[in-house]
């Protein structure tokens, strides 16, 4: 087969340009997301304007008999996503007008710019194409000229098109769902058309055959101007989803389209319009149709969670998803899970039935008590509460076993039941990479290293966006490999040079690897940019203290002191400076505080902490240890 030459074809109509070499239609120089058969549709309709194109020429054309089964449902869903992007209407209709049963008739004016040089093998499918390519005068009045040269580059790209070989979709295992564009005439419902694209990746990623990629590696690719096979290969899909919504009041049209990513192919495409109480049957929907598609296999439980659903309380599921909105942050802090957890208390207060509005709420109690921002008693009984309605509500939420798996190791101290919710969630939700990387934590904080690295490996494929080092270093803390934190601090220090976590984890290598001179500045740069993290702050008071300054830790020590009086700061960091000042049994009193609040602070670090060491040998220790259940 002979290469075509460089084509440098471009289409214009009204603030639109199709540009039929690089396959892109823009608008204002700005490219629009139409791809695959509805993108070629458009190229014929421009190439034939003022013309009826009949259904018939478009099937021959573009679907192959082997390739679409139904081609009335295809056409009408191309169409249907073009003039969604141009903005065009059915009833009313500026571009595209629809003549029932024959076919349809591109009504507006286009220019055309410079023809290509034309592929030999095209020659007779050309003079064809010249053929019937003729300007005419359309009977509603507007003049246009389309020239002989458009005409030929038009014809040429089609004849190409049909030229090359037809391949077979190849088997889907991978998806990638690219954040759905936001339509609708409010900008400000841009968090929607997000909450949308989170909602629908959740479902998805219930299917255990396939690989759905994470909601935080996929906004990265949001108003990307890459190209879907580049997008295909960094995450490392088969396939990507991409569409639009449009809310207009209580009404939500959301149109999404399958494509074969490595290719940039289009394999299917709907519309669907539904009521705003209807959203969650919608998604379901959506994702059914999505696995029907690529054939995959659903087992009894997911078919039934596909097709069950309930109505929801408009009110409520907007509430829900402008917390989400919050919470989905790249830089998650107290101050958004605050106010997220608002929106999520409305959420329940509109709709008390609504699960996913109890699973949020129960979400910001536990990670505000893991921030160190309330304390354990203000958090963890609200979330219980929060968790147990959920899932007496809707027991098949993974996200809401995950939650319910970091309370009890963290706050119960069950660890059999912290396990057991663990797999419970994944099993649920296999594709939900925040309880692989949290089960990672716990089977770390078990001792079970290579296990915790397995599942950290898993979370980097369903997030390969995402930077994992700090969480690798928090394997090889637990571990008390030194070595292995300073490499893995120096890897999270190289990806994430704004995070205070690899300077954390770097002072903590080398102060156990015997440099604790060298570790005082790597805290300091913790401290700095934590704008005060309790944990780098006392670490940092604890290298002070061992390396002779004690004034210095003194003075964090008093700070900490007079900040617990107006906030909640953890015991068990008040405790760790006291060791380091060598006085022991104020260390032990404020341990003593903090079990008796049942901090999450003793459970994660008493185990592995280098701030204790001269504790251990200490009979208080041993029994402290004992009482808390560690497991052995």
């Amino acid at each position: 087969m002979a290469s075509t030459a460089a084509v440098t074809q471009t289409l214009r109509f009204d603030v639109f340009e199709l540009d039929t070499r690089a396959g892109e239609l823009r608008k204002r120089g700005a490219k629009l997301r139409l791809r695959g058969q509805p993108l070629q549709v458009l190229a014929i309709l421009l190439e034939r304007a003022g013309d009826v194109v009949t259904r018939e020429e478009l099937q021959t054309q573009l679907w192959p008999a082997d390739t679409f089964v139904d081609f009335d449902h295809s056409l009408h869903n191309a169409v249907a996503r073009i003039r969604e992007v141009l903005g065009d209407s059915a009833e009313t209709p500026r571009y595209i007008e629809t003549l029932p049963r024959r076919g349809y008739r591109f009504i507006g004016p286009v220019e055309a710019g410079q023809a290509p040089r034309i592929p030999a093998e095209a020659g007779n499918k050309i003079v064809e194409a010249i053929g019937v390519a003729t300007p005419r005068t359309r009977r509603m009045g507007f003049v246009f000229a389309l020239s002989a040269a458009g005409v030929v580059a038009l014809a040429a790209w089609q004849a190409w098109q049909h030229f090359q070989p037809k391949k077979a979709i190849p088997a889907i295992r991978s998806i990638a769902v690219l954040p759905l564009q936001n339509f609708s005439a409010d900008a400000g419902q841009e968090y929607f058309a997000d909450g949308m694209t989170e909602e629908l990746i959740t479902e998805l990623s219930r299917i255990h055959s396939l690989k759905i990629i994470s909601h935080t590696s996929v906004m990265e690719y949001k108003s990307t101007k890459k190209h879907l096979p580049q997008i295909a290969r960094e995450l490392g899909v088969d396939s990507i989803v991409e569409g639009s919504v449009i809310r207009d009041g209580d009404q939500v049209r959301i149109t999404v389209q399958l494509l074969d990513g490595p290719n940039d192919r289009h394999i299917w495409s709907e519309t669907y319009q539904r009521e705003l109480r209807g959203i969650l049957n919608l998604q379901r929907e959506i994702a059914q149709a999505i696995t029907q598609q690529i054939r995959v296999q659903l087992t009894p439980q997911q078919q039934a969670r596909l097709s069950s659903g309930r109505a929801v309380n408009p009110d409520a599921y907007e509430a829900y998803l402008k917390g989400r909105s919050f919470i989905t942050t790249d830089l998650l802090t107290a101050q958004a899970l605050q106010t997220a957890q608002g929106y999520f208390e409305k959420s329940i207060q509109k709709d008390p039935g609504f699960a996913l509005g109890y699973a949020g709420l129960a979400d910001c109690y536990v990670y505000l008590a893991l921030f160190g921002a309330v304390s354990p008693e203000l958090a963890y009984g609200p979330a219980q509460e929060a968790l147990r309605k959920a899932l007496e509500l809707d027991d098949s939420i993974g996200e809401a076993h995950a939650t319910l798996a970091v309370l009890h190791w963290q706050h119960d101290w069950d660890w059999a039941a912290a396990e057991r919710e663990f797999d419970n969630a994944i099993a649920l939700s296999p594709n939900f990479g925040c309880a692989h990387l949290n089960r990672s934590y716990y089977l770390s904080w078990r001792g079970r290293r290579s296990e915790a690295l397995q599942e950290l490996a898993k979370s980097r494929e369903l997030d390969p966006g995402y930077s994992f080092d700090a969480a690798e270093a928090a394997v090889y803390y637990q571990a008390r490999d030194y070595a292995g934190l300073v490499e893995a601090g120096r890897r999270a220090l190289a990806s994430n040079p704004n995070e205070w976590y690899g300077h954390y984890f770097l002072g903590v290598g080398y102060e156990g690897s015997g440099k604790k001179a060298e570790a005082v500045p790597e805290y300091q740069k913790a401290v700095e940019m934590s704008n005060g993290d309790t944990d780098p702050a006392t670490a940092l008071a604890h290298a002070y203290a061992v390396t002779g300054k004690r004034s210095e830790a003194e003075k964090i020590l008093r700070d900490l002191t007079r900040r617990s009086r107006a906030s909640y700061v953890s015991p068990y960091f008040i405790a760790t400076i006291y060791a380091g000042l060598g006085d022991k049994d104020r260390a032990f009193e404020f341990l003593e505080k903090s079990y008796q609040q049942r901090s999450s602070d003793i459970v994660w670090q008493m185990k592995a902490d280098l701030r204790l060491d001269n504790l251990r040998s200490d009979p208080r220790f041993e029994g402290l240890f004992r009482r808390v259940g560690f497991p052995q």
